[in-house]
Parts: structure tokens; C-alpha cells; sequence
């Protein structure tokens, strides 16, 4: 149980600060005066090239000053944090980030609420005791690893019902 938190932990790592497109379809272009003005001054260093940028980057840009400009502060704080430790990640670790963010996507919408909640157990746990369980998992092979995240996906399933 303990090491299907964790499990259950690292899977949910990038759930709230990533996205990832599922099947792009064709982006029209933004018009630079259909932003709102917050907007156009949150993305103000955009405004000069705007018109040369891709659709789709114009239309993420777009999204995402809206996102952030429904945010709370405190959204905002977290947000940027979360942002700061995407940086500071390997291009290899990125991409692992994304992978399991992917199998998390993957997931029938009640076996990633019994992640969410086996996550929010592990982080109620202490510091200690995450650090005992995250010691755990590093030193597990990948095949200690693939039984456990079975196991994980097998009591999801009973505790579903």
C-alpha cells in the first residue's frame, strides 16, 4: 500500500502544472485586437511579432493569459513555482515528466481519481515518511516497479466498485 502512494505520487507530479495537446487541430490565427487589454498587456513583449508567430502558439498564448489572469494570487504563486521547477528540469527528466503525464491521461476518469486521492494520502504523510517511501522506490528494480504500479491499477479497480 505504502509504495503504491508512492506510485500513485509520482504519477500525479505533473497532473496540475502540464498540458498536453490531444489531437491538434488546424489553429486560426488570433487577431492581436481580439485580446482583451489585460491581455495585450500581459503579453505585451508578443505584440510587435504577433502577427508572425504560428497560430497555434498565438491561440496557446491566448489560453494561457486568460488562464492566468483567472487565477488567484495565491493560483499565480504556485503556478510560477511549478513553472520554475519545470526549468530547472534535464531535457531526459522533461521528458519522463511527460510520459507519465501521458499514462496518467490514459487512465479511465475513476482510476485517476483514486490517483488523486492515493496522492493527497501521500503527501498528508510526514516528510520523513515520504522520503522513506521515495528511497523505496528508487531502489526497487523495474520489475519491483511494474508490480507495483499492477497492484496500484488492480485496487483501484476493486475500490471502484
Amino acid at each position: 500500500m505504502i509504495r503504491a502512494l508512492l506510485l500513485c505520487a509520482c504519477a500525479l507530479l505533473a497532473a496540475p502544472s502540464l498540458s498536453v495537446a490531444q489531437a491538434p487541430a488546424p489553429a486560426a490565427p488570433t487577431n492581436w485586437q481580439s485580446l482583451t487589454p489585460q491581455q495585450q498587456q500581459l503579453l505585451h513583449s508578443f505584440q510587435g511579432k504577433w502577427d508572425s508567430l504560428p497560430a497555434d502558439r498565438q491561440q496557446a498564448l491566448a489560453k494561457g493569459s486568460s488562464r492566468w489572469l483567472s487565477m488567484t494570487p495565491q493560483q499565480r504563486a504556485s503556478a510560477q513555482q511549478r513553472f520554475g521547477q519545470w526549468r530547472a528540469m534535464s531535457p531526459q527528466q522533461r521528458q519522463e515528466l511527460r510520459q507519465r503525464f501521458q499514462q496518467f491521461k490514459s487512465l479511465s476518469p475513476e482510476q485517476q481519481q483514486h490517483v488523486r486521492e492515493q496522492f493527497q494520502k501521500f503527501k498528508q504523510m510526514s516528510p520523513q515518511r515520504r522520503q522513506e517511501l521515495r528511497k523505496q522506490w528508487r531502489q526497487m528494480t523495474p520489475e519491483q516497479r511494474r508490480r507495483v504500479t499492477q497492484r496500484v491499477a488492480l485496487s483501484g479497480h476493486r475500490n471502484l466498485r
